[in-house]
């Protein structure tokens, strides 16, 4: 008979990818103990896989006071971060989107220049990502990850969720026994099949072969100022991605059909192809990855103490970084209500806000995702005619029109200012809304505003300061007039051992979204409730934004 040993703690964390490390330093940083069950040994790297940290996550990172380092790993520090379409890496260039090196970020004369954050997007592949979390995690005293461990089944009882796993190495049997269990265990999750959890939507829209190679001369041989990322619309159809800056790419050619085989790919012609070196590359395959590209959702995020974040609950087409990103927002609204409800001020329909709110979003954006593959799967970019990649006025005339047709379709992809902050709660139970509706939104377009559910608006203060450098782990009630009293709902919050501390503002510093004396900005930077005056029973409020009032109400204030 194996060994047996008895592991115990809060929250259990199944997966040791960026979302579930970044739940578990949240919960950390929340006073909440984990540990982290991971099959992987501690010693395989991570692989090649999302190429871009949004700013939302960024800004998550800046509360964790990680984003430092992050920021300093990934390309070269004067290396641009440019997408191009062109006609092969060294072909034709259609179209570019100038996106800054890192030493430029937030900097004018880009196209995300000016975002409302004081944390703009970073392109870092996940190979060097995930190794910074794993550092830190390590580090924690709060956080326990346990490599070469496999998770092999999960029941829930008397109001704690009970598992078993397998230590890889030994063969020892671990009994866990934890308050909470979260899978973040990727697309095939245990977690998702344990809950009875399926997924729906599309279950093939592009086949691909990504092709991780060293190329140590091809940086020099392309024409111009290089670029972070290339489409090439051409012979094959496919992009390449720059991981170093140096001599590490990722190739993801693209199948003509979502059934293709893999087997059938010729990758040297590939490579000659999407490069335009036909007989004139050095390069190394160092490894390989067919994937499908899909857009799945499970039907529900949530089985009573057991629950599932990022690709267990969500797969889509990868385009910029959006479903590692998502997964990271699910951590963020997840770690919060678990705090509250083990320090004891959550109460039960905050864990319901954690679907209702994650699951419609998380839908959407998988919309967005489908809507650019597929139409960057249109005839015309699919099977361009030959004379796009013909010298002369003709050629000239069709890589413009191109050129422009791409540019148009794709910089909201790269400049996703709806999707880092335009996206809000709609149909929270823990959101007191007003009967205003949130602005409308796009994948690029994006209105500051202090609806209930939207993000807090972001602003600098003349000092320079950021508004998030000055929100804590809790609720923060923004106060515009410092002559109001704010002495009620204190009172109130203090009596149910909810956190909530009061933060004056200057009315012409906020800008002009802030339209009520009052916003309360809840631990995850969304608005909770605004009014002019305080409610008559501010109790019911930080009951229901506590998740303390089993019924949904909502509290309407003139």
């Amino acid at each position: 008979m194996p060994a047996e040993r008895r592991l115990a703690t809060s929250v259990l964390i199944v997966g040791a990818g960026p979302v579930g490390l970044t739940l578990a330093l949240d919960l950390a940083w929340r006073g909440v103990d984990s540990v982290v069950i991971e099959e992987r040994g501690a010693d395989v790297p991570a692989t090649p896989r999302a190429n871009h940290v949004s700013a939302r996550a960024m800004e998550t990172y800046r509360r964790l006071g990680i984003a430092a380092d992050i920021r300093r790993v990934g390309l070269p520090d004067d290396y641009p971060t440019d997408v191009v379409w062109a006609t092969s890496m060294t072909g034709y260039e259609l179209t570019r989107i100038r996106l800054p090196a890192r030493r430029d970020a937030g900097g004018p004369g880009y196209a995300d220049s000016g975002w409302p954050t004081p944390e703009p997007q970073h392109k870092i592949n996940q190979m060097y990502l995930e190794p910074i979390l794993r550092r830190y995690a390590e580090a924690n005293p709060r956080v326990r990850v346990l490599y070469s461990t496999r998770f092999d089944g999960v029941r829930q009882d008397a109001g704690r969720v009970v598992g078993q796993a397998t230590d890889l190495d030994t063969g020892e049997v671990l009994r866990t026994e934890a308050a909470y269990l979260v899978g973040c265990d990727g697309g095939a999750s245990g977690i998702r099949k344990a809950i009875g959890a399926t997924f729906s939507g599309d279950p093939a829209i592009t086949r691909v072969v990504s092709l991780h190679i060293s190329a140590p001369d091809l940086v020099k041989r392309l024409n111009g100022t290089p670029a972070h990322r290339y489409f090439v619309v051409g012979e094959q159809m496919g992009s390449t991605v720059t991981l170093d800056g140096r001599e590490l790419w990722s190739l993801h050619v693209m199948l003509p059909e979502a059934d293709s085989d893999p087997r059938d790919l010729d990758r040297d012609r590939a490579v000659r192809a999407l490069t335009g070196l036909d007989g004139d590359l050095s390069y190394r395959i160092l490894s390989e990855d067919a994937w499908t590209g899909r857009r799945l959702l499970a039907d529900r995020f949530r089985d009573g103490r057991v629950f599932i974040c990022g690709d267990a609950a969500h797969i889509w087409v990868p385009n910029a970084g959006y479903g590692m990103n998502a997964g990271i927002a699910d951590a963020e609204n997840l770690a919060w209500r678990l705090a509250a409800v083990l320090r004891g001020w959550g109460g039960p329909s905050l864990l319901d806000g954690y679907e209702r709110e994650r699951h419609p979003i998380t839908d959407q954006v998988s919309r967005f995702a489908k809507d650019l593959a597929v139409k960057n799967r249109a005839a015309d970019f699919r099977r361009p005619p030959a004379e796009l990649t013909r010298p002369g006025p003709a050629g000239d005339a069709l890589r413009r029109r191109v050129g422009e047709a791409l540019y148009a379709l794709n910089r909201p992809q790269f400049t996703p200012t709806g999707l880092n902050f335009a996206y809000f709660y709609d149909a929270s139970p823990n959101i007191a809304y007003d009967g205003e509706d949130a602005p409308a939104y796009g994948l690029g377009d994006y209105q500051a505003s202090t609806v209930p559910g939207c993000r807090t608006p972001h602003f600098f203060g003349r000092d320079g300061a950021s508004l998030y450098d000055r929100l804590g782990a809790g609720f923060t009630l923004l106060r515009l007039d410092p002559s109001l009293d704010a002495a009620p709902l204190l009172e109130a919050a203090k009596a149910t051992g909810m956190p909530l501390a009061v933060l004056d503002l200057d009315r012409a510093e906020a800008g002009a979204a802030y339209r009520h004396d009052f916003v309360l900005s809840r631990p995850d930077r969304h608005v909770a409730w605004r009014g002019d005056a305080l409610p008559e029973r501010p109790q019911d409020l930080v009951g229901l934004v506590s998740g303390q009032t089993l019924a949904e109400r909502i509290i309407h204030v003139a």
